[in-house]
């Protein structure tokens, strides 16, 4: 269930894969861009519609302003309200935001005047500032802090903090009602759009109007935002549209996005500009590819079929995969060719594949909420499918002796099973109150680790499915990868609140500091075979290498892709480190040198991801209409043999993480 009214305004997350938005409906929702799920109840307490909303800069709260008079704070992981409400306004409250050291709010409100708060006691800081002779609409901070940017009427004002006195003259030109402002990431421009149908970008230090105004849209338009590297503009308007703009030249870029069946009042890009979010008064949400302009989520035209997983046999002779089409496929790993005719069997999404540990078997897990076993030899399911979890089943693995099979869910819960007979071996494990994202045993086979968008990470005894201990606490936003150490002394998370933290998987304590130094969510974690050293990827296109033992990092960053990295591993034997990239390449470096040996490994036309070979010292990646094998020999060097699919190809490889772009992580 989502607004029962329009969508008014919203806002990315600076840490995490969630949106929150605001509505008439008197409701604040926050939603899990990965799977567009609502995350929690909605947060009620204002008496009438919110008219803006805003995270803090470290993701921890959110700030909403209404027709109410009222301003309010939340705990963005909780969803309570924090402290008593701000009141101050005589009138409906226009605009939100917090100071970019996150000490202090600023508000306008339709009284004309703007008031600047503490955010930790939500005390006035200072008297109000009467800014305009009409109501004001939207207000802003530069970067800095030192100055806060306000649009009402026809004109917008800059305001010094410190003093708060206005800074140069009123900038004028627009001939309809301001309806939206923002500066710039560098802080040099200053955005705006109008009633009257258009766009303008001004000089912040003088004041003067940048260019001519943007025009294209028919009708007012409500909503414009900077791309984070400040190269776009969007906006969104009366005519259910949402444009692209260059700044530099002006010029529209591409075609108008559009899907909205109902005029758009708020736009914003995602913190690392890679995905638009949109809100509009047909009380719906969108997210959009902010390069490609497609709907996040809806297949491509072209392609119709995503691959999920890809993982090798024990043998390294084969590889299986998993597809949106419903179908597994099994093909030579030497050669490339399909083996026989596909696996069919689930009536929906197969979105992991797993081989037993002695390689008779295949296990796969499905959106039809099943679990299915193969015989390898026949191609034949074995038994019935195994039924039970009340939500797509999202990872399955087996136990190290290949007696058991551990599966979990978005119905937030873990479930064992009978390798032989596929019988449930005792209850489901309950504990966690959200989607459930990774599953792992122990490497003795003792104990079971899970991870969840709750965010915690809990484990369970493998024999009696108990508890064992408590939750291990800590991060902040959902946990997306988990791994055990090889000697299983320890356990390592990752999470899009841009840590990784190393737990005792004994006591479940913390070992340590969190691992910092990633500028975005991560995307994967995993311990070198010696169990010395830990490597990381992350959206924010960099892989790094930690001490095991003491949390530091070992080196710079190793820079080289140039977009997402959605996968990293070593080789068998820790030489080398693979990882892989939205950029659509994969690089192999130098463990020791921590250099990349040779140029990327180029191929795949659209995003690479990996799985991880057992044997061989070979690396699987996939993509689009094909599968790559890569011989990781730097004697031989880098050597792609093709795994064309049938005609129907496969659109996009997705795993656990985010939907439609992460690799699947195969132990």
């Amino acid at each position: 269930m989502g607004h029962t009214h329009w969508v008014t305004c919203l806002a990315y997350s600076p840490v995490g894969p969630r949106v929150v938005s605001g509505s008439a409906d008197k409701t604040i929702r926050i939603w899990d861009v990965e799977s567009g799920a609502p995350v929690g109840d909605p947060l009620k307490g204002h008496g009438d519609f919110i008219r803006s909303i805003a995270y803090s800069p470290d993701g921890r709260h959110i700030v909403s302003g209404s027709d109410d008079k009222t301003i309010r704070i939340w705990d963005a992981e909780s969803g309570d309200p924090v402290g008593d409400p701000l009141k101050g306004h005589g009138t409906s409250i226009r605009g939100v935001a917090y100071s970019p050291d996150g000490r202090h709010i600023v508000s306008g409100s339709y009284d004309k005047t703007i008031r600047i708060w503490d955010a930790e006691t939500g005390a006035p800081a200072g008297g109000p500032l009467t800014c305009h002779t009409h109501d004001v609409e939207k207000v802003a901070y530069i970067p800095d802090g030192l100055n806060i940017l306000c649009g009402g009427g026809k004109t917008i004002r800059i305001w010094d903090v410190q003093t708060g006195d206005p800074v140069g003259e009123p900038l004028k030109g627009h001939t309809g009602w301001i309806t939206s402002v923002a500066y710039s990431p560098d802080g040099r421009h200053i955005v705006s759009s109008s009633d009257d149908s258009t766009i303008r970008i001004w000089d912040a230090k003088t004041g003067a109007p940048v260019g001519e105004p943007l025009r294209g849209h028919i009708g007012h338009v409500y909503s414009v935002s900077y791309s984070p590297d400040g190269r776009h503009i969007i906006s969104g308007a009366d005519d259910q549209t949402i444009r692209t703009w260059n700044t530099k030249t002006g010029a529209p870029v591409g075609k108008p996005l559009e899907g909205h069946t109902d005029p758009i009042k708020c736009v914003t890009y995602s913190p690392d500009g890679r995905y638009i979010v949109s809100g509009s008064t047909d009380k719906t949400i969108r997210i959009w590819d902010a390069k490609t302009g497609a709907p996040f989520g809806e297949p491509s035209k072209a392609l119709t079929n995503w691959m999920y997983s890809a993982i090798y046999s024990p043998d390294g002779r084969y590889i299986a995969s998993g597809s949106n089409d419903s179908l597994i496929r099994i093909w030579d790993a030497e050669t490339g060719a399909p083996v026989d005719e596909p696996l069919a069997g689930h009536t929906d999404s197969v979105v992991c594949v797993v081989y037993s540990p002695d390689g008779w078997h295949l296990v796969s897990s499905s959106l039809d909420q099943t679990i299915r076993i193969w015989d390898v030899a026949t191609r034949a399911p074995v038994g019935n499918p195994l039924k039970g979890h009340a939500g797509p089943v999202l990872r399955v693995v087996y136990s190290p002796d290949g007696q058991h099979i551990l599966s979990c869910s978005s119905d937030k819960t873990v479930r064992i099973w009978d390798a032989q007979t596929g019988a449930p071996v005792g209850k489901p494990l309950e504990g966690h109150t959200e989607c459930v994202n990774d599953i792992s045993y122990s490497p003795d086979g003792r104990r079971i680790v899970s991870s969840s968008n709750d965010p915690t990470i809990r484990m369970w005894n493998a024999e009696t499915g108990g508890l064992v201990g408590g939750p291990f606490e800590g991060h902040t936003f959902g946990i997306s990868s988990i791994a055990y150490s090889p000697d299983g002394r320890y356990i390592i998370s990752g999470s899009h609140d841009k840590t990784i933290r190393i737990w005792d998987a004994e006591t479940g304590a913390q070992v340590g500091d969190p691992l910092e130094g990633h500028t975005f969510g991560i995307t994967s974690v995993t311990y070198s075979p010696d169990g010395q050293h830990i490597i990381s990827g992350s959206s924010d296109n960099t892989i790094r290498i930690w001490d095991a033992k003491t949390g530091a990092s070992v080196c710079d960053p190793l820079k080289g892709h140039i977009e997402e990295v959605t996968s990293t591993s070593y080789s068998p034997d820790g030489r080398h480190i693979v990882s892989t990239s939205k950029d659509k390449t994969i690089r192999i470096w130098d463990a020791n040198a921590v250099t990349s040996p040779g140029d990327p490994l180029k191929g795949h036309p659209s995003t690479a991801m990996t799985g991880r070979s057992s044997q061989g010292g070979q690396d699987v990646s996939y993509t689009e209409n094909m599968v790559q094998i890569w011989n990781a020999d730097p004697v031989r060097g880098a050597v792609p043999s093709d795994l064309h699919l049938d005609q129907n190809g496969l659109e996009q490889c997705a795993g656990h993480g985010e939907r439609g772009t992460n690799g699947v992580y195969i132990d």
